[in-house]
């Protein structure tokens, strides 16, 4: 009996320290990308006054168009092969499923809240559409670069975790600039601004169409005025393009995407760009070098925007308290029981932790950023900022418990 009670007793010691292990390698990514945040929000504040808007936003685009670019090639470029691309094909059905779920959570939600009108879409993709990209990256940084963490090598668990993260950024992309750019169209009066139910008739076609819309539509006449066939298909594929929105696709992170993942799958490019003997890995070192000053750079902007706090905006208490409530305590749940029941059927790599976190951080961060640059366009700018603000302070709590509950599960 006595052999049996401090059998009880000495495992109960060692559950509450593999607690306490787990709380520490949870709480300290978070801590360090806090304490980053904050070093941006006193940048940017008015007493100091080294990082103002117009500084974040040239850091926002460097980071855009650069950095991150150059760390998703160096580091998906290193990883990919041909057998891993069809070895990791669940990530971005991953993404997928995060959308379809994320948005079914949101259309609940926003039909018990009823937000103000127009923002009833606004509320549904505040909640479906987490951000796959920049804050993974981060947290996957910052918890591999400490020794202790459970995923082992803190080389090899950033360059598989940046893999995983940077493999699904082109669907991540896609969803953006279709499915929210849809989402996010203005209301029948042109405009996010409405005061009451009385609209200017000047904001009105007489069809009661947008304004906005029939700006493409201009372009027509001039195109096909020209006789010559040349021309007139010419014609016909650019306004397909603008139609379309095609070039919203061709943005740097997706080009590096896919840039590295033709390049990784190809054993005689590999063998040029990517091995650690090629002829041109120093580009790919220099690219690494590049993307190492991402983490930093993103953080601080971020940081240094927050600092405006949350703006005026339309929403409501009770609306944006249901966005930040449902995107962080809601949505991760179900992408558990989507990622656990994937890992019953068979659709994960065998004993790959590091994968299975990865998709389990895709259910569980702030609302996109980017979802904000379509708002912005869109003309509901400020109702995003604001959401932005809240969401990314609560995250810090959320975050940190969802992280010991994952790694609790997987080790």
């Amino acid at each position: 009996m006595e052999r049996f009670l401090s059998a009880i007793v000495s495992e109960a010691q060692a559950g509450g320290q593999s607690l306490l292990v787990n709380i520490k390698i949870a709480v300290l990514p978070i801590a360090k990308v806090f304490t980053m945040c904050f070093l941006g929000f006193i940048l940017a504040s008015k007493y100091v006054n080294i990082l103002p808007a117009s500084g974040r936003r040239l850091l926002n685009r460097l980071v855009f168009s650069l950095l991150l670019p150059c760390l998703i090639f160096s580091q998906l470029g290193q990883s990919i092969t041909m057998e891993k691309f069809f070895q990791w094909w669940f990530i971005p059905a991953n993404i997928v499923l995060t959308a379809i779920s994320g948005s079914l959570i949101g259309l609940i939600v926003a039909s018990i809240v009823r937000p103000p009108y127009p923002f009833f879409k606004f509320t549904i993709v505040q909640i479906g559409i987490g951000n796959i990209g920049n804050v993974p990256l981060v947290i996957i940084a910052a918890l591999c670069r400490d020794e202790s963490n459970p995923f082992g090598d803190s080389e090899k668990c950033s360059t598989y975790g940046i893999a995983y993260i940077s493999f699904g950024q082109w669907v991540g992309a896609i969803i953006i600039y279709t499915y929210v750019y849809a989402m996010l169209t203005p209301p029948p009066e042109g405009t996010f601004e409405i005061k009451d139910e009385s609209i200017p008739v000047k904001t009105l076609q007489k069809d009661h169409t947008p304004v906005l819309v029939p700006l493409l539509l201009q372009e027509i006449p001039s195109t096909y005025s020209d006789p010559s066939k040349k021309e007139e298909t010419k014609g016909f594929l650019m306004y397909w393009f603008e139609k379309l929105k095609l070039k919203l696709f061709f943005q740097p992170p997706i080009i590096a995407s896919v840039l590295a993942m033709v390049i990784g799958v190809i054993p005689f490019l590999r063998r040029l760009i990517f091995t650690p003997d090629a002829p041109l890995f120093f580009f790919t070192d220099s690219c690494k070098i590049l993307g190492g000053a991402m983490i930093p750079c993103i953080l601080l902007a971020l940081g240094g925007n927050l600092v405006e706090g949350p703006g005026n905006s339309k929403l409501g208490l009770r609306t944006t308290v249901a966005i930040i409530f449902a995107r962080l305590f809601l949505v991760p749940p179900t992408g558990l029981g989507i990622v656990m029941l994937a890992d019953k059927l068979g659709f994960l790599p065998p004993d790959d932790k590091m994968f299975r976190f990865v998709l389990l951080l895709q259910h569980s961060m702030p609302t996109s950023i980017l979802s904000s640059t379509v708002a912005t366009l869109s003309g509901c700018g400020r109702e995003s900022a604001a959401i932005l603000f809240w969401v990314h302070i609560f995250a810090i709590i959320s975050m940190a418990g969802w992280l010991v509950l994952y790694l609790r599960i997987l080790f």
